[in-house]
């Protein structure tokens, strides 16, 4: 193993999140009058924290989001993952690949704790990833693409950001883990790898992230 730590971003790389969270964020901000289509939705705001889509909207329209609309939107968000949310196809065997050899991996996501918990809880991912191995945008002052996260988490599990892989599918987060010194495997399942291209490396299928690590 070339790494000491394996970072994965959740939405969209360990769960199958962002088709769900994206079309209900869509709706959501139509719905209050802020006309946006399932593409918009992935384009301004697949990989980045909630904060984001207060700021974009207030800077395109003027206009606050109501002051329950994170409560509104993960309570609807939490409901579909209860009915629909499945890991993404391929990372169990990377999982446990990685816990097999003994290479420390974790999560590092935009998403709040809560959320993360619950896609795991969900999809069965929780029996990989303990608390400690867990961190959120929730945990730093500026969520991707600003490195703080991913450097925060390298710092927690005690391994040099130079020593780290951070495995992304957004372009917010190839970017955060550019600055924070990290390479970075995009993952295209979702994403077209032209909006992936500093990554160091690119990759369609999950299947063969386990190959690409050694």
């Amino acid at each position: 193993m070339r790494y000491d730590l394996v970072i994965f971003d959740n939405d969209g790389v360990l769960v199958d999140s962002e088709p769900l969270s994206n079309r209900l964020l869509a709706g959501y901000l139509t719905e209050l009058g802020h006309p946006t289509s399932y593409e918009d939705s992935i384009r301004d705001y697949m990989g980045s924290a909630m904060h984001r889509v207060h700021d974009l909207v207030l800077e395109r329209t003027g206009r606050r989001l109501p002051e329950d609309f994170d409560e509104v939107f993960h309570a609807r968000v939490f409901a579909a993952f209860e009915r629909e949310l499945r890991p993404v196809p391929g990372v169990t065997d990377v999982l446990e690949k990685l816990a097999a050899d003994g290479v420390p991996y974790c999560v590092a996501s935009s998403g709040s704790h809560e959320r993360i918990r619950v896609g795991h809880r969900t999809t069965g991912l929780d029996r990989w990833f303990t608390d400690e191995r867990i961190f959120s945008s929730e945990d730093v002052g500026r969520g991707k693409p600003a490195p703080d996260l991913f450097l925060y988490a390298a710092e927690r599990m005690g391994v040099a950001p130079g020593r780290c892989v951070v495995v992304e599918d957004s372009p917010l987060g190839v970017q955060a883990a550019v600055a924070a010194g990290m390479d970075v495997y995009g993952f295209t399942a979702m994403t077209p790898p032209e909006r992936l291209a500093d990554a160091g490396r690119l990759f369609a299928d999950m299947g063969e992230l386990a190959g690409l690590l050694v």
